[in-house]
């Protein structure tokens, strides 16, 4: 397994995304971003005790953002951001997606500007870990404040609310902790608002596109050489001496595959001195049509 990734600091980028979510890899929170974290806690409890209203942490939300809550509501509070936002519909959403989604919190919430606790932290760290996937609908974000009735679904299991996945069956969150010796943890003040806001839903499903994406292009390399072959197509359309001048990274790189992809094909060498003057358009710029998709890709 590949060395430990520490969440909040090390770079999370799509491979290591889905490395983390299938399991391939293992995240951690180290001693900085556990005293980063503590650190941000203990200031919203300064401020969940005081006198002055802070929106989020003793404040209502929305058009209640003035309504002012005491500290002995402020802990309710965050529970009933979870239970009123989880209004999903739909299908489940899929584990590969609810393990990326909980990745993708973990690295947003490690970096210690939301005031979330340790213990939240430890326990979105612990579903990961164990396979206790949240049931998340796949309809009703609505991109407003980013995907807080997905989000509210995903942790709703925190304070033993909502389904979970385990061992392949679906049943209700309460059971499965108790059965795992787990019992649902306390959110402190201002960690309903830090759990749902984000865009950690679209954003799981966009980093498993992108992987797609990668793969299709692959492959769609290789049905292209073997078009090439098929259609008895010329291997020259294909040298880097023509498209190194105009130096599209894309094109270049999609003729240097499909050129080596046809390196020793006896067809293609078998009629290189044919009567043919040129290929049509479908087989000679594929470097260009697929070389765009690799470029809008990487972008």
């Amino acid at each position: 397994m590949s060395k430990l990734f520490y969440y909040g600091e090390d770079t999370l980028d799509v491979r290591t995304a889905l490395a983390l979510a299938n399991g391939q890899r293992r995240g951690a929170l180290n001693s900085t971003t556990r005293e980063r974290l503590q650190a941000s806690a203990t200031a919203v409890a300064t401020i969940a005790a005081g006198e002055q209203a802070v929106y989020g942490i003793n404040t209502g939300f929305g058009p209640l953002c003035t309504t002012r809550i005491s500290p002995a509501d402020t802990l309710e509070l965050q529970e009933n951001i979870l239970k009123s936002h989880a209004v999903g519909v739909g299908e489940q959403t899929p584990d590969l997606l609810v393990r990326l989604m909980l990745v993708l919190k973990l690295q947003a919430l490690a970096q210690g500007y939301s005031g979330i606790q340790l213990t939240t932290l430890d326990r979105i760290q612990w579903h990961l870990e164990e396979n206790v996937l949240p049931v998340v609908p796949e309809q009703g974000s609505v991109g407003a404040s980013g995907d807080l009735a997905p989000l509210a679904h995903l942790f709703l299991p925190l304070i033993g609310g909502g389904y979970v996945t385990y061992q392949g069956q679906t049943r209700p969150t309460a059971e499965v902790l108790a059965s795992l010796g787990q019992s649902p943890i306390q959110l402190g003040p201002k960690e309903g608002l830090a759990l749902i806001n984000g865009t950690q839903f679209m954003l799981a499903y966009a980093v498993a596109a992108l992987d797609r994406a990668k793969a299709l292009q692959d492959h769609a390399d290789r049905a292209g050489a073997a078009m090439v072959e098929a259609l008895l197509g010329s291997a020259r359309p294909f040298l880097d001496t023509v498209h190194q001048l105009r130096s599209y990274p894309g094109s270049r790189h999609v003729a240097a595959r499909i050129d080596m992809l046809l390196q020793d094909s006896p067809l293609v060498a078998s009629h290189a001195d044919c009567e043919r003057v040129q290929d049509p358009y479908s087989l000679r710029c594929i470097p260009q049509v697929h070389g765009a998709s690799r470029e809008a890709w990487r972008h």
